[in-house]
């Protein structure tokens, strides 16, 4: 299969992909931190995607848009915050292009959030971390289309949430929002 993980810079999802024989690509704005730059398409996802809206050139693809600003944790800080506010809106504008695309399997994964509330569409899936061989807590949602929930693969004790108590700093927001291997390897189990 083609499959485009959008907004992946570490490459995590896409090596599992590439793991199992599949064309897979990570694309994000940023450079990649994972080892295999001739896999990754450092642009923009929706001028990657602009075509499969008519002709899909992917069979699948893996969406993981920034939860910055659709996040629970994070809308204590649109009260009175027009510019916030207008973050939140354009934030859930990028989620839904994900949603509207035509490409035949979708995936988009987020933390719980806005996205139902502003959209009407609510999660297939929940997941956690804990689910897939890695003691975390961090509850994550998945919409589907044309997928089948995950199978948890792995549920191991020792649960903690270790990425909510995680200090301030400046790759804060960079190691909260990385995809645990053993999620990545379900994904291409699972979906490949």
């Amino acid at each position: 299969m083609r499959v485009l993980v959008a907004c992946e810079e570490s490459q995590t999802v896409c090596k599992a992909f590439r793991e199992r024989g599949h064309e897979a690509y990570s694309c994000d704005i940023i450079p990649t931190s994972g080892s295999n730059p001739e896999w990754h398409i450092q642009d923009d996802v929706r001028n990657v995607l602009r075509h499969d809206f008519t002709n899909p050139e992917w069979d699948l693809v893996i969406a993981f848009p920034p939860c910055t600003y659709l996040s629970f944790a994070g809308m204590r800080w649109n009260v009175n915050n027009p510019e916030r506010q207008k973050k939140t809106a354009d934030a859930v504008m990028f989620f839904e292009f994900f949603l509207m695309l035509k490409t035949y399997k979708v995936a988009i994964e987020n933390p719980v959030g806005v996205i139902p509330r502003h959209t009407g569409v609510k999660w297939n899936q929940m997941i956690h971390p804990w689910q897939f061989g890695h003691g975390e807590q961090k509850k994550t949602c998945l919409w589907l289309r044309h997928l089948p929930p995950l199978k948890p693969t792995e549920i191991v004790e020792g649960r903690e949430q270790k990425i909510f108590k995680m200090a301030p700093g400046p790759d804060r927001a960079k190691l909260r929002s990385k995809t645990y291997p053993g999620i990545a390897k379900a994904m291409a189990e699972q979906w490949g």
